[in-house]
């Protein structure tokens, strides 16, 4: 009686144990039969908004620099300071130029005498008429050494030739200058320059889909992460390629009414980029490995094939592709990190235009 009590107890435990592993093979079986969404590229005109790494210039900026040689005798305004045009910056000793002014001077009056002495002698046919040309040729001369003297004189007083701001003075009072030494450097900031750089292909984008940009207008990301209240238009593209970078220079013009910006700062100038049958994929259909971006294709048979693609532009929850898709292509659009290469998976297609109009989310 105890034997078949030891072999009903072993059945029963034999019958459960068997029972849990078949629950559990079903529930495993279950588990592996994921259905993956799988969506397809789509191919659409768009226009995307590209940065731009830009250099701030003045609407002009100019170096100030010594006309004639002598002492810095006077320095009337201070770094920084903002100057209106024909105001005097500096001094510089003009002692001898006044005295060879006063020279000038006296010889235009010596020369004006003579040329009046011989006048009313050339009257009286006295001398020739040749001599009163020698005399009036004699007070031209003087006129003209007259009005150097007074020219070199004025080039003694500094003035500003625009109304602006007065950067970097190297230079202190009692310093001896040359010609053409430095003083200081002027800027007018009412308006700026922002030169930035575009690639080839962008470049005859920019050229060949004006209908589709609409407007030369752009806007100006400034260093602390805000946009300049003001737009900008593309003012000039220069003249040709830099052949090591591939690229060219253009040149946007922004208003600066506040003078907020000065010269030789940095920002980003934002410019619409009209973009003809570009590929267009959720970024949550990507994975990264070691800097290079991958999805996974879906064959005809199910299974997934890892493929490296080529980013053009990065979007919000988007990439515009430029190499490695199709537009006929399957790939998978959830499950990229839990899927193995040359796995086979249930997949179920979405339409793709559905699938752009509801993301938000990244990569799972």
């Amino acid at each position: 009686m105890k034997i078949m009590n030891n072999r009903v107890t072993i059945s029963v435990a034999l019958s459960a144990l068997l029972t849990i592993l078949s629950c559990k093979d079903k529930k495993e079986e279950k588990e592996e039969k994921v259905v993956y969404p799988v969506t397809t590229v789509v191919q659409m005109d768009t226009v995307i908004t590209k940065d731009y790494v830009a250099q701030i210039q003045s609407l002009k900026n100019i170096e100030i620099r010594a006309q004639e040689k002598g002492f810095l005798e006077k320095i009337d305004v201070d770094e920084g300071q903002f100057v209106q045009a024909g105001q005097t910056l500096f001094r510089i000793m003009p002692q001898i130029y006044q005295a060879e002014l006063l020279k000038a001077q006296a010889e235009v009056e010596q020369a004006k005498i003579e040329l009046q002495n011989s006048s009313t002698l050339a009257s009286n046919n006295i001398v020739s008429k040749n001599e009163r040309a020698m005399s009036k040729a004699k007070l031209d001369a003087a006129n003209a050494e007259m009005k150097l003297a007074q020219i070199h004189l004025n080039f003694t007083n500094v003035k500003a030739p625009f109304s602006g701001f007065i950067n970097r003075i190297p230079l202190k009072v009692g310093s001896l200058v040359d010609e053409g030494d430095l003083l200081t450097s002027l800027s007018d900031n009412t308006g700026i320059y922002a030169y930035f750089n575009v690639s080839e292909p962008e470049y005859l984008n920019y050229q060949t889909h004006s209908a589709e940009r609409g407007n030369d207008q752009v806007s100006l990301l400034m260093a602390n992460g805000e946009l300049l209240p003001n737009k900008g238009t593309i003012a000039n593209i220069e003249g040709e390629f830099d052949n090591e970078a591939g690229n060219i220079a253009f040149r946007a013009k922004f208003p600066n009414p506040h003078q907020l910006l000065r010269n030789g700062e940095t920002g980003k100038v934002q410019m619409t980029v009209p973009l003809k049958n570009a590929l267009i994929i959720p970024q949550k259909a990507t994975y990264e490995i070691q800097d290079q971006i991958y999805v996974f294709l879906v064959d005809k048979t199910g299974k997934v094939h890892s493929k490296n693609i080529k980013v053009a532009y990065n979007l919000p929850d988007l990439y515009v592709v430029s190499e490695g898709l199709t537009a006929n292509d399957q790939f998978l659009l959830e499950g990229v990190q839990k899927v193995k290469d040359d796995q086979k998976v249930e997949t179920k297609l979405q339409d793709p235009k559905i699938v752009l109009q509801s993301l938000k989310l990244k990569a799972d």
